[in-house]
């Protein structure tokens, strides 16, 4: 009774003294349109938008240099400013004290320590070890890939995670899958993603997990051209109905509820700053539903990929989550 008390009011003073409820997305240089972190993240926030009634808006970054100005400019006009991207890191810490009367949240970014940002990272070593896992159990071949964008601190997870579970599979079957590893330097380039992934199935892949951006749209291009037997998967979002049976799976994280939960939170009065790191537990890292490609994996290999979660969770073995980590575990 109290909350809903509080909530009245809230949304009564919201509404004589400020007017319209706006909140703003500045994207990173990928954009909308890449069908995967940034298109995750305005997906919730348009959710937030359809059930509380408010005014989504959505700048676009075109290089880093815009990165202060747009949280800026937004900032002057929103009550509620969504940087997302590791690579706005910076520019978020220089603009958030500036504005302490604004909601910043930061999707991708760590712990600032500034009253009014909140900040949320993934534990993507999780849902990408999974998909290691399931790639190797799958491969006709014995080899398969990885192709990232710009080598930052949540593609690497993506990379670490990935390469830990086909290592995990290798363990418990006495088997020999080996992975190929590359980095496009971009998340926009989708030829550059295509020929890539080309590459990787001439050397043998014929399973390529693509973390980067809009390049993954170009390594779902190769898959359906490569035809039968070749795979991809897709990544922070579940991309599974881009390439209908061509991508076994994807490696998603929950940009989603992070910025549909910290708007909703802003809207009604509870926002405040601070960091959340979501993995399996909190519902931050999972596999697609695999609504195309159930039917060509065994149920076996299923049920284990459920168990292989419940260890993680109950802490029976750590999905690691940096290069050091990935060395020890592999020994």
């Amino acid at each position: 009774m109290k909350r809903l008390f509080v909530l009245a009011l809230v949304l009564l003073v919201s509404t004589v003294f400020f007017g319209n409820f706006i909140v703003t997305m500045v994207t990173d240089t990928g954009g909308l349109g890449d069908q995967s972190f940034n298109d995750g993240t305005w997906s919730g926030i348009k959710a937030a938008e359809k059930e509380l009634g408010i005014t989504a808006k959505v700048v676009q970054s075109y290089e880093q240099a815009d990165y202060v100005p747009n949280l800026s400019n937004a900032a002057k006009e929103s009550r509620v400013v969504v940087a997302v991207g590791f690579m706005m890191e910076d520019a978020l810490m220089q603009v958030a004290p500036q504005y302490p009367n604004v909601a910043f949240v930061g999707i991708d970014i760590g712990d600032m320590g500034i009253p009014n940002v909140k900040t949320y990272t993934f534990k993507e070593q999780e849902c990408a070890f999974l998909a290691g896992f399931l790639a190797a159990a799958m491969t006709k071949t014995g080899v398969v890939g990885y192709i990232g964008g710009i080598p930052i601190p949540p593609v690497q997870r993506f990379e670490w995670g990935y390469r830990s579970g086909i290592h995990m599979w290798n363990k418990l079957f006495d088997d020999d899958v080996t992975v190929l590893i590359g980095y496009t330097q971009s998340f926009t380039d989708s030829q550059k993603g295509k020929t890539m992934t080309e590459a990787q199935y001439s050397q043998g892949a014929d399973i390529v997990f693509a973390a980067a951006g809009l390049c993954g749209l170009g390594t779902f291009e190769a898959a359906k051209s490569a035809g039968e037997g070749y795979y991809a998967i897709g990544v922070d979002v579940d991309q599974d109905h881009l390439a209908p049976g061509r991508i076994l799976t994807s490696a998603t994280k929950g940009v989603d509820m992070a910025s549909y939960y910290a708007v909703k939170d802003a809207y009604e009065g509870f926002f405040e700053g601070g960091h959340e790191n979501l993995g399996f537990i909190e519902g931050g890292a999972r596999l697609s539903e695999m609504k195309y490609t159930r039917n060509i994996i065994p149920k076996w290999i299923l049920v284990m990929l459920k168990g292989l979660e419940a260890q993680a969770i109950a802490g029976d073995f750590v999905i690691p989550d940096s290069e050091a980590a990935v060395e020890a575990f592999l020994k």
